[in-house]
């Protein structure tokens, strides 16, 4: 009996002993850094850093070893100390190259993001359209002079520009429904991409932050709070190319900073057709650390751009040599499109380590687009040109509210976020019509204008015990379609509105520091454009996605990390290309199911290998056998490189991106044939100058950017013609780079 009283007393000595650890990490220059790794060597608990650089780590006693680490921060340890359990430590990280010896698996880190983030540090890109190709499987492709939002391709979709993928920067929404050109419109080139510091993405309808559009997924873009060091680059090149951006910091202080960012982008493209494309960007940042731990960041820009366009041409024309691959059958296409933006990100750290974060965002947006799919089908005479056009307001809201870590137990403790928001999207005049050479309307097809509100709320939970985290989570999501057709003489308002329920469960099992297991499950939805739901009355609103993934993330050693999933998902709706209309409608029930891998490997300190590749098999449930196939849909997908840094004065690397054959129509009839591109490019560094010499095409390929199985018919064809409809790669290209640091 003696000697079970004297174990217990030990054991609750030992107990009393472990507690509680709470600090900030902060830069070199006293920032804060958000998402630093903590973890106590000898219990293997861990936390990470939040917006502030505060954490809490639980069950430390004294000697026991703790460890920061960061990307691009050298590693640090602490030995813990009695006096530290009843103070707020500091502990400084000081800056090193990226590498991937510094990523820690922990549970509650995205590390897919942290790794996407070592590829976007190593890889320059020349757009912010471009950064999304750096989220493992998801490809770009433009196919209307350089102005108009990219063609994106992911997990087996071709989500037109942004259908099934949610994009946003600091939780702005870019996509826009009920677009003029297409449900989901997400033009990124309103982001100087010198400014991006963070690519936050996530794959499937799992995650209860992200609402309308996230089936496919989610991207979003972080922008630096501060500025380091002034910026002024100078780009030149091929096709009458030339690029300017400038980025000055006006003012930093203790508490707060400021900087400004501009980009001047011209080219004439490659086409026969000058493009005339020019792009505009400005943007301003004003970051404040204010009392009782509050931090605002307000974001102000506009961009706006100009561009003709020679267009999608039909394979037959360029087979028989009538025009070259870089010609045109109507090459008075092109449009403008501008974009001003105001948002406001403000967080609070609380009491008994609860945080409060709001966004609130306002934009002005315009865009004119003129197109001609199929030249004289419809009209033998004045060709079938068409114009979208709209001018919109976009307005909206949310505040989170989020709870970390009640203790359950010495390793058990839970942690939740609860949420709401409202999204106000409202056009004027929203219009398609048929053209004649972009100056003469011959007759408005659709015109009217659309509101469309989103209310939602969000609940998740988090329960981590021991080596496990669950995570169930709950979103619900009302939507309100209101269009005014303007094109009768009678006044014509209709509305209707949807609710959306979106259940998500998410476990992730991290033994150690070197592997880690996760089921990832949920509902999400896309909604429908409102003049689609309004004509035709159509029940599926907001059809769902129910998706299933199931993978790893393993670091067999320092230098090497590899990641993998098998995967499901399942959409009431899916999205169709009609060629003969130049536009996208609902269709029926598809189901893809696919498989991913990933590696990333630091072969040495200044030499580092990248690769993705991503296969898919897509049907559509509803069809008969060999009419099943989803038009445009990637099957297999690889995109990966080299980089090297470090190696004297210089830097750069060489990448390649692939895409397989894939079926143009639901009876895979037509091809639309694949690629395999490579670019290049070298960088030298010279104190605070910096030369670098880029190159599109290494090998000159001859490639189709985009693809479509359209049915045309040209001025003097007897009867149409349904043939792959292209828009051409660009060639070999080379530009040189010359930016200076101060």
């Amino acid at each position: 009996m003696k000697n079970i009283f004297i174990a217990f007393l030990m054991l609750a000595s030992g107990s009393l002993s472990a507690q509680t650890i709470r600090g900030k990490v902060l830069n070199q220059q006293q920032k804060p850094l958000e998402g630093v790794a903590v973890i106590n060597q000898r219990s293997g608990e861990h936390s990470h850093t939040d917006h502030l650089g505060m954490f809490t780590l639980r069950n430390a006693k004294v000697t026991d070893k703790i460890s920061f680490s960061s990307l691009g921060y050298e590693f640090q340890e602490i030995t813990v100390k009695e006096t530290q359990f009843n103070t707020l430590i500091t502990v400084e990280l000081q800056e090193q190259s990226i590498s991937l010896d510094q990523i820690t698996l922990i549970t509650r880190q995205n590390i897919l993001s942290q790794i996407t983030n070592v590829d976007l540090s190593l890889t320059p890109v020349k757009s912010s359209q471009e950064i999304l190709q750096k989220v493992p499987g998801l490809i770009i492709g433009q196919h209307a002079g350089g102005g108009k939002a990219e063609q994106l391709f992911i997990r087996g979709f071709d989500v037109d520009h942004g259908t099934d993928v949610a994009i946003s920067v600091e939780g702005m929404p870019v996509n826009m429904v009920s677009h003029a050109h297409g449900q989901g419109y997400a033009d990124l080139h309103f982001v100087i991409p010198e400014t991006i510091e963070k690519v936050n993405f996530g794959k499937g309808p799992y995650y209860f932050d992200q609402g309308n559009f996230t089936t496919a997924g989610y991207v979003d873009l972080r922008l630096q709070k501060t500025l380091e060091q002034n910026l002024i680059s100078l780009e030149l090149g091929q096709f009458d190319t030339k690029r300017l951006v400038a980025m000055l910091s006006l003012s930093s202080t203790e508490n707060s900073n400021s900087y400004i960012a501009t980009e001047l982008s011209l080219t004439d493209g490659p086409f026969d057709t000058s493009q005339n494309f020019n792009r505009i960007n400005l943007m301003g940042r004003y970051n404040a650390a204010l009392p009782n731990n509050q931090e605002l960041t307000l974001t102000l820009s506009h961009f706006q751009s100009k561009w003709d366009a020679s267009g999608q041409i039909p394979q037959r024309l360029v087979d028989n040599g009538n025009i070259g691959r870089f010609g045109a059958v109507d090459d008075t296409e092109g449009g403008t499109t501008s974009r001003s933006n105001l948002w406001i990100n403000h967080r609070q750290y609380l009491k008994d380590n609860a945080f409060l974060k709001t966004k609130a965002y306002v934009t002005k947006y315009a865009f004119e687009l003129f197109s001609n799919f199929t030249f004289f089908l419809e009209d033998p005479v004045n060709g079938d040109q068409i114009h979208q056009r709209e001018n919109r307001f976009l307005a909206g809201l949310e505040s989170q509210y989020s709870k970390n870590g009640k203790g359950l137990g010495e390793s058990t403790w839970f942690s939740y976020d609860t949420g709401i928001g409202f999204r106000y999207d409202q056009t004027k005049d929203s219009e398609l019509s048929n053209t004649l050479h972009r100056k003469t309307t011959l007759q408005n097809r659709s015109l009217g204008d659309i509101d469309e509100i989103n209310l939602y709320g969000f609940l998740n939970g988090e329960l981590k015990a021991g080596t496990w985290k669950f995570n169930p989570s709950l979103r619900i999501d009302y939507f309100k379609f209101d269009y005014l057709n303007k094109i009768p003489d009678t006044y014509q308002n209709s509305s209707t509105s949807k609710v959306a329920f979106s259940p998500k469960f998410n476990a992730i099992f991290t033994p150690n520091q070197h592997w880690q297991l996760f089921l990832k499950s949920g509902i999400g939805f896309h909604s429908n454009d409102t003049r689609v739901i309004i004509a035709n009355q159509i029940e599926d609103i907001l059809p769902k996605a129910i998706g299933i993934d199931l993978g790893f993330i393993v670091k067999p050693t320092s230098h090497l990390v590899l990641n993998g999933a098998l995967w499901s998902l399942k959409l009431d709706q899916e999205f169709v290309y009609v060629g003969d209309a130049g536009i996208f409608e609902p269709s029926g029930k598809t189901t893809r199911i696919g498989a991913e891998l990933s590696a990333r490997y630091q072969a040495l300190d200044w030499l580092y290998l990248y690769s993705d590749i991503n296969y898919t098999h897509g049907r559509s449930t509803g069809a008969s056998d060999g009419e099943d196939f989803i038009p445009l849909a990637p099957k297999l997908t690889s995109a990966g490189g080299i980089s090297f840094e470090n190696l004297g004065n210089f830097y750069g690397g060489i990448s390649y991106r692939y895409v397989g054959n894939r079926p143009a129509t639901e009876d895979n009839s037509i091809i639309a044939d694949g690629y395999f591109i490579s670019d290049f490019n070298i960088n030298y560094s010279w104190k605070q100058w910096n030369l670098g010499i880029i190159i599109e095409n290494v090998f000159n390929t001859e490639w189709k950017e985009t693809q479509f199985a359209t049915t045309s018919r040209l001025f003097d064809e007897p009867a149409p013609i349904e043939e792959i409809h292209f828009t051409p790669g660009t060639p070999f290209a080379i530009r040189a780079k010359l930016s200076i640091n101060f």
